[in-house]
């Protein structure tokens, strides 16, 4: 198995001997709540001992429904982002959809995150890979692992190395994710840096009708057999009350459980390696 380096983010490693979580709520629903909850999360990351990546997204660009919240659009939300992160001493990350969403976006983030369902889109990534900054892309439910290589090889023809890829299911019949934990070792196998989503990996895409439904009591599960599996690291949204969420509740992990996964993560993580 070919093996890549490990990927420097600021305080942050990927694909060291400790895992590499990305945490955080779906979407900005306000700069109180954002302030709220990153710090609780501070807070559960020096208890833990994990290094993690805040993240959030400014633009919830593919709602199901044209009623369904969005967040404050780029400007506004990737410099509360930049706030947050500089505040707390990490990482943060956020979602692009445009080639002059990953221009602007590029000013305040430190890891530019491709959608799933944009991660064939050529000049989003390449544009995304030339403002220098970390690369994210998430593997759409209609690929396969080894297809991932003709999009390294969009990034890399920018001249940028600093990406990784992001596992998060696919389509399983209508209104339906699994997740396959092959993909996690050949994508490894490839010589790629791969997390898994364990929160949007439980999602039932449109499944409410008007919005997107979800397992979220499964994450965890996921979570676990993907460290198992060997992945460099772990998505996972979570919100102080998922019923309550503007955007992906069902899927989002309650804060108050984050403890107790992330010690079983981190354990399972150093057995494993």
């Amino acid at each position: 198995m070919k093996r890549s380096k490990p990927l420097k983010i600021q305080s942050c490693t990927l694909g060291g001997p400790e895992p590499l979580f990305i945490l955080g709520p779906c979407v900005i629903e306000s700069e109180a709540f954002l302030w709220r909850i990153a710090r609780k999360l501070k807070r559960i990351a020096v208890d833990t001992g994990i290094q993690f990546v805040f993240k959030a997204s400014y633009d919830k660009a593919n709602r199901t429904s044209i009623k369904s919240f969005r967040g404050p659009g780029i400007e506004a939300g990737c410099a509360l982002l930049a706030a947050v992160g500089e505040e707390m001493g990490v990482p943060v990350t956020t979602d692009v959809h445009s080639t002059a969403d990953a221009e602007v976006a590029a000013k305040y983030i430190d890891i530019l995150q491709i959608p799933a369902f944009l991660c064939r889109q050529t000049d989003l990534i390449v544009a995304a890979a030339a403002t220098g900054r970390v690369v994210n892309v998430k593997k759409g439910q209609f690929l396969a692992p080894w297809d991932l290589v003709n999009i390294a090889e969009k990034i890399e023809s920018a001249g940028n190395t600093r990406y990784f890829f992001t596992e998060r299911g696919v389509s399983f019949g209508y209104n339906n994710l699994v997740a396959d934990m092959r993909s996690l070792y050949w994508i490894r196998e490839a010589g790629y840096r791969v997390v898994f989503d364990a929160t949007h990996s439980v999602q039932r895409p449109g499944g409410a009708g008007g919005s997107t439904s979800g397992d979220g009591i499964l994450a965890p599960v996921l979570a676990r057999a993907a460290v198992a599996a060997g992945c460099d690291g772990v998505f996972i949204e979570t919100h102080e009350n998922p019923a309550r969420a503007l955007s992906d509740g069902p899927n989002q992990i309650p804060v108050a459980k984050l403890p107790g996964i992330l010690r079983t993560l981190r354990k399972l993580h150093e057995a494993v390696r």
